[in-house]
Formats: structure tokens, C-alpha cells, sequence
């Protein structure tokens, strides 16, 4: 299984009135978790809708564990849970400074056309990149 870390600060931005992560504002700190892991593996959203594929969520879970808090440095890791197919699977933990795991989620997103708008086979060049961390 491949994974990737990345780190964030919790910004005034990102909390409620209490100083805890606003619940809506997870889902942006999953979007910067998987994109940077796409990224880690010489794979950027941009080279994605060049070549003229999205990759529209489709289904999302998210399970809250504990608050993340104002100035908080959160570890966001995401998982590529499975070779993609049509589909890609990621899950993700995220803790705090202290590495008390406070959230988990996943989500499924879609290989997308975007000129012909119908789901596709992933592209050859992720599963290129993906392929060494699956083989049994």
C-alpha cells in the first residue's frame, strides 16, 4: 500500500467559533493530502486535466475521533488503499502534534473524461507509478 504524509496548521480560518477544525473543513484538508500524494508519485492534477481526465469524488466517510484545535500542526496521511481500476480508493488518518489520531476518512473518486463524460479505466501512467507498491 502506498502512503504519504503531509503536514498543516490550523489556521483561525479553518475553526469555529470554539477553536476547533469547522467539520466542512476536513474535506479540504483530504483534497491537499491526496493531491500532494499524487504528486509524490510524479503524478499532478494538472498533468491529469491535460491529458483531459478528472477525478470527481464519488463517495466520502469521514469518522470524527477528537478536535483538531487553532495553531494545532496536523499529520495528514493518505493511503492509496488499492491498485486503481476505474475508481481510486484513498483513506486517510490525520493526529495532532501530539500523534493522538483525531479523524479518519475516505473517499472514492472516478477516473473522469472530462470531453466525453463518462468514467474511465485509470490511465496507464498512474498505474505505472502505483504498480511497484502492489506487487505481491
Amino acid at each position: 500500500m502506498y502512503s504519504h504524509a503531509v503536514k498543516y496548521r490550523v489556521c483561525y480560518a479553518d475553526t469555529d467559533q470554539m477553536g476547533y477544525v469547522y467539520y466542512g473543513n476536513y474535506a479540504r484538508l483530504y483534497e491537499i493530502a491526496r493531491v500532494e500524494t499524487l504528486r509524490s508519485l510524479g503524478v499532478s492534477y494538472k498533468s491529469l486535466e491535460d491529458n483531459g481526465i478528472g477525478l470527481p469524488v464519488a463517495e466520502h466517510y469521514t469518522k470524527f475521533l477528537a478536535p483538531g484545535l487553532y495553531d494545532d500542526e496536523l499529520t495528514i496521511i493518505c493511503y492509496v488503499d488499492s491498485l486503481p481500476t476505474r475508481k481510486i480508493e484513498f483513506s486517510y488518518q490525520i493526529k495532532n502534534e501530539t500523534g493522538v489520531l483525531i479523524n479518519e476518512a475516505k473517499t472514492t473518486l472516478v477516473f473522469w473524461d472530462l470531453n466525453a463524460k463518462k468514467v474511465i479505466k485509470a490511465p496507464d501512467f498512474i498505474m505505472n507509478a502505483l504498480q511497484p507498491y502492489y506487487q505481491a
